[in-house]
């Protein structure tokens, strides 16, 4: 079977700013992955029948290496570090920290374990293959003209957008973040070029690294849940988590790549600690779960106590998105914030056929668990109920939530 990852580009941007301090900050941290299929009643056929072509993939994906091009490209984006480059330039995925199997129940089991510098890259990669060797087995002509169609009336309801949104008005802008629930890396990138040609002005770029590259387009991310949850299990108070997520990231950055993610014990234990310091330092704020309106009303409340004009911070949404309910949210904030909009599964998976909802999450960190609540209650992650309820009672989260 023909490789899918053809490059170690062809995976989310933020799994390099992360990696990026987790290398810098704390490179011995050990780490445990674990897949889940949030709708499994809802595959055509079991997950398990693509175990022996994901484990022949996986040994390909393990003697990939980045080329020269490509670290001449990451050298070229000014928040990577030289240092963090050469490291790359040594960089492969080591096969013998995932195991894809069969769990007890009979699904699809995938663990990544292992350094952290280590297993956190296994996880775009891993969900891509999986979508695609999944959609491989159902696909005909009738899915892509029906994929193509609703393309079509995608890139429309663009050029309505271009057409409708005043030249002294805030800008619409969405970008594509579609890579972990593509259909494939061909249809991911065809649906990018008809984005950036239909509206570049609204279309500002993707969160894929390569396509990034061969499209001369903008890489776009900064961090995911995964990077706050290490924290839980860092040399640090269970409390100060956040905090210190936050400090590490800004004493990395120093300035670039100031969206904050809220989600990871909900957006109202984010703000208490999202003080003034913080809201200061960080260009805004990423929602990921939970209700966006309220959400971002709950945002604009907390910089209007803090008496920080929200019109220089910027609102990133990127739960769920379609074009329809972006520009909904856009109309509703554009007035308060700068806003921008990052569009999975809608943009990269939309063929008429039930997309998977699968994830690559972390569940422990240092020989501890680690642990989401999203404000989406389907969302929240752990392998340690003890753990989640002790989280809960810290950060005075009811059960509800």
């Amino acid at each position: 079977m023909a490789p899918i990852i053809q490059s170690l580009l062809d995976t989310d941007l933020y799994k390099f700013t992360m990696l990026q301090v987790v290398l810098h900050k704390f490179p011995q941290t050990h780490s445990v992955y674990h897949f889940r299929c949030r709708n499994l009643q809802d595959t055509v056929y079991p997950l398990v029948d693509i175990l022996d072509d994901l484990n022949e993939q996986l040994d390909h994906l393990c003697t990939l290496q980045f080329k020269e091009d490509e670290l001449l490209y990451l050298r070229s984006l000014r928040f990577l570090k030289s240092d963090f480059v050469d490291y790359l330039e040594l960089f492969q995925l080591k096969r013998r920290f995932i195991k894809a199997g069969i769990d007890s129940e009979g699904r699809l089991d995938i663990w990544v374990e292992g350094p952290m510098v280590q297993a956190m890259m296994f996880e775009i990669f891993v969900l891509a293959l999986v979508n695609e060797l999944y959609f491989r087995r159902i696909r005909s002509d009738e899915v892509f003209l029906e994929g193509q169609r609703r393309l079509d009336a995608k890139v429309e309801l663009l050029k309505h957008y271009t057409e409708v949104q005043g030249s002294d008005e805030p800008p619409f802008l969405v970008s594509d973040f579609g890579t972990r629930r593509r259909y494939s890396f061909a249809w991911q990138k065809h649906v990018i070029q008809a984005f950036n040609q239909a509206a570049p002005e609204i279309f500002r770029g993707t969160s894929n690294v390569l396509i990034a590259k061969e499209l001369g387009l903008t890489p776009i991310g900064t961090m995911a849940h995964e990077f706050l949850q290490a924290f839980q299990a860092l040399d640090v108070r269970l409390r100060n988590f956040q905090k210190s997520a936050l400090e590490t990231w800004v004493q990395e950055y120093r300035g670039d790549l100031g969206i904050a993610l809220t989600d990871v014990v909900g957006m109202d234990a984010f703000l208490k600690d999202f003080d003034l310091y913080f809201a200061k330092l960080f260009d805004g704020l990423r929602h990921d779960s939970g209700d966006p309106y309220e959400w971002g009303d709950k945002a604009y409340a907390h910089y209007k106590k803090l008496k920080i004009d929200s019109k220089t911070k910027m609102l990133t949404f990127s739960d769920g998105l379609d074009l329809e309910k972006a520009w909904s949210l856009h109309n509703y904030f554009k007035d308060r914030f700068q806003v921008s909009f990052g569009i999975g599964t809608n943009l990269t998976n939309d063929m008429g056929q039930t997309p998977l909802n699968i994830v690559l999450k972390l569940v422990e960190c240092n020989g501890q668990s680690v642990a989401k609540i999203s404000d989406s209650p389907g969302k929240t992650m752990t392998d340690n109920d003890t753990f989640l309820a002790y989280l809960r009672q810290v950060f005075e989260i009811p059960e509800s939530a």
